[in-house]
């Protein structure tokens, strides 16, 4: 048999990828650094005087994260005038990250992508652009606690802490100065409103990060939503796989096991956030039969390239993560160095679009002003429509027709 056109085709399809086989391996990962987050692990260690069983403690890492500028200064080395400028940006929004994800970053990288998500920038501080609650979340609380922009579903937001507060937060007014969970009474009242309005099939729990609830009260809630009939699913929003993957205990997985069916959103943004730990962590809330998607966000010098993006969706399916949205930056105040064109985004899915698998590609999402929910943002793909016949654009910038004629 002449396979000549076979080969022919397999050839065009290799060329499609050249761009991507010659940078692949250079792409920083969380696996192929990890001799060197090793390092940098045992470096930390030994400056907060920590054994090894106290660093994989969850509950060490929170007590021991760094949000101080004096002690940062030790771990990442930092440059003249840095330390003034963390300080500066601190004295008007909260930082800090636990020890763990700091171990990701080069400290020769001033450009890390870890550093540029955790360690608070001088931009931050002159920034006067910007919201501080571009989603209107104050106006669309029905009760205390939830915030609710669609018909089915709904959030309730259970606490304001976090492992590590992201420099690009949404949510950055809630963070304020101290740790605290939603009151008992406030997440009553929340059950409350979801008990009394039968059309909630699905509820988020977020913050902040739900996982920074105790076993014992994340437990509860879930029981309760378990007991209201008409609650078909619940998810968790929490960032703890990627920064605090030790939060993943086997304690935490048999209870979640007890309150299927249960899905988690975690939020990876860079390849270089998947690492042993992460992938144990995600393997482990797998195994009890929950599904993980991943919500990234458009981040300028940290993961607006294709190249890397398509390596961030590749390496999440390696450890049981779909990736699920590519959300737009808000226009969060002090967050706007981060922002990006919207085209940017499109361009990003473009080139994952036939060059990946399709369990590889997420949907990119602008939310709607005034908390008027999430507008996909999609390639044209569509030429023109007839009758009978449609013209199409391939994911090759092929042009073609395609028969859409039926019997009558």
């Amino acid at each position: 048999m002449d396979n000549t056109n076979a080969q022919k085709r397999a050839a065009e399809l290799k060329k499609n990828i050249s761009d991507y086989l010659a940078v692949k391996d250079s792409i920083p990962t969380g696996f192929n650094r990890w001799k060197k987050i090793q390092e940098n692990q045992i470096r930390i260690r030994e400056l907060l005087g920590a054994t090894e069983n106290e660093w994989r403690d969850w509950r060490w890492q929170i007590r021991n994260r760094v949000c101080k500028g004096e002690i940062l200064d030790r771990i990442l080395e930092l440059k003249p005038g840095e330390l003034e400028e963390i300080e500066l940006t601190g004295s008007k929004f909260r930082w800090g990250a636990v020890p763990y994800y700091l171990s990701l970053i080069d400290p020769a990288d001033k450009n890390d992508p870890v550093r540029l998500q955790s360690v608070p920038m001088v931009q931050e501080y002159h920034d006067c652009g910007g919201e501080m609650d571009p989603m209107d979340e104050e106006n669309t609380s029905p009760a205390a606690a939830v915030t609710r922009r669609y018909p089915d579903r709904l959030i309730i937001n259970v606490t304001n802490q976090c492992a590590s507060y992201c420099r690009h937060c949404q949510r950055r007014r809630n963070i304020g100065e101290v740790d605290h969970q939603t009151s008992r009474e406030n997440l009553e009242a929340a059950l409350e409103y979801v008990k009394a309005n039968e059309e909630i099939r699905d509820v988020l729990l977020t913050g902040g990060d739900a996982l920074m609830l105790s076993d014992e009260t994340l437990d509860w809630i879930l029981t309760e939503l378990d007991n209201i009939s008409h609650v078909e699913i619940k998810r968790l929003g929490t960032r703890a796989p990627v920064t605090l993957p030790y939060r993943v205990t086997d304690e935490l997985c048999s209870m979640l096991s007890r309150h299927l069916p249960l899905y988690v959103n975690t939020h990876f943004n860079h390849p270089l956030e998947i690492t042993p730990d992460a992938q144990a962590a995600c393997f482990a809330l797998a195994r009890c039969g929950i599904n993980l998607g991943n919500q990234a966000v458009l981040l300028k010098g940290i993961n607006n390239d294709p190249l890397v993006m398509r390596k961030l969706s590749q390496e999440l399916l390696k450890i049981m993560v779909r990736p699920y949205y590519i959300f737009h930056a808000k226009n969060v105040q002090g967050t706007t160095h981060f922002r990006t064109r919207v085209e940017e985004g499109i361009e990003i899915m473009e080139k994952l679009r036939g060059n990946t698998s399709g369990l590889a590609i997420p949907t990119y999402i602008v939310n709607a002003p005034h908390g008027y929910g999430k507008t996909p943002m999609l390639a044209e793909y569509l030429v023109s429509l007839g009758k009978d016949k449609l013209i199409i654009r391939t994911w090759e910038n092929r042009v073609m027709e395609y028969d859409n004629s039926v019997e009558e």
